[in-house]
């Protein structure tokens, strides 16, 4: 599961890629690696896991992984090939979410493409250069979908309907995301259609050192948009996080500190983008490792089981789990079990966010 960085060139975009995965935000047992230029794998920071470790003592901690590609910026025109124009696009297509990063600072020396600050119209600015791309997808698409459709083909049918949908919403400038569909299969015809604007997005509103937390007018003006998406936003200062990724420990939590913070912004980020990505996390603990595994919410015990190793999905009989609740309760596993806390389940078993596990299979 991938989120892509967005935004106009000049925001903060690239400062703050890299300052995320630099891995600052991570402890030495963290592992960290960075796929390529514009790829980079970030750990979600997680407190559950050293409560695991205080109580099972393990060699390494290991969170979970979330991998970001950091997209060329978009400019005006972009959807005609103006800037990168379609090589955005492919990025684009291929991630499961958007990080949109927004300027919501002044600064004389960095220039504004469009010459002044206004986070609004900058956000309508990519939204516009979205929907004019997914808009010329769907006509590119529909057209064979009706071919197939006049063969009698029910799906096909289905395909020109949503097209056709989809396309309404487009001309009339209003993004894909909101076009949903309880019915599996319609879903699945959406979500294969592959538009941008179907995507999820986080907006991250890049802040000065003045306004850590987000309250400033700009801010406030970003998360009235967001709320009437019924989206979120993150308040980081993009320059601040990179000063903080290239500390050490200690210096890192004195600088914190010294600016009113208790952990860098780029720890919520990562685990906002991993909500955003419809993700959550199940710990295995031994006396090697503590490690959270990600999974899509919903998933059950198998498929849980299979992203540890897909013989375990295959051959899965149960899995054994409790909660770091219960082990902050009672100390250790054998505490927990003698007290009826372990938990046997089945096949059918949907998996809670930050069940501690063991799996047995064959």
């Amino acid at each position: 599961m991938e989120a892509g960085i967005v935004g106009l060139p000049n925001v903060g975009k690239s400062t703050l890629f890299n300052a995320l995965t630099s891995a600052g935000i991570a402890s030495e047992n963290y592992p960290f690696c960075t796929i390529e230029p514009n790829v980079g794998a970030v750990p979600v920071p997680d407190p559950r896991l050293e409560t695991i470790q205080s109580f099972i003592k393990t060699q390494k901690v290991i969170p979970a992984i979330l991998q970001l590609v950091d997209i060329a910026g978009i400019v005006r025109g972009a959807s005609e090939g103006e800037g990168l124009g379609n090589q955005f696009l492919t990025h684009i297509r291929n991630v499961d979410a958007i990080l949109h990063v927004v300027r919501c600072f002044d600064d004389p020396d960095i220039i504004h493409v469009e010459g002044s600050v206004d986070p609004i119209r900058d956000i309508e600015t990519i939204d516009t250069e979205l929907m004019l791309a997914d808009l010329q997808s769907v006509e590119q698409q529909i057209h064979k979908a009706q071919k197939n459709a006049r063969t009698g083909d029910k799906d096909a049918k289905r395909k020109v309907e949503i097209l056709q949908e989809c396309h309404d919403r487009l001309a009339a400038g209003t993004p894909v995301r909101g076009l949903v569909y309880d019915d599996p299969a319609s879903a699945k015809i959406l979500r294969e259609l592959q538009l941008l604007t179907s995507k999820s997005v986080l907006y991250i509103a890049n802040v000065e050192e003045d306004d850590l937390l987000g309250e400033g007018e700009l801010v406030k003006r970003v998360r009235e948009r967001a709320a009437a998406e019924q989206g979120e936003v993150v308040a980081v200062c993009a320059r601040l996080e990179a000063e903080l990724s290239e500390l050490d420990e200690a210096d890192r939590a004195e600088m914190l500190e010294s600016v009113g913070l208790t952990e860098p912004a780029l720890a919520s980020l990562a685990r906002a983008a991993y909500k955003l990505l419809g993700l959550q996390s199940y710990f295995t603990a031994g006396e090697k490792e503590v490690r959270a595994w990600t999974i899509p919410v919903g998933a059950t015990a198998p498929q849980a089981a299979g992203v540890i190793h897909t013989d375990f999905e295959k051959g899965f009989i149960r899995c054994e789990t409790y909660s770091v609740d219960d082990l902050v309760a009672l100390h250790t596993e054998k505490a927990i079990r003698e007290a009826g806390k372990m938990r046997v389940e089945g096949k059918a078993y949907v998996m809670r966010d930050g069940d501690v596990c063991h799996f047995l299979f064959n």
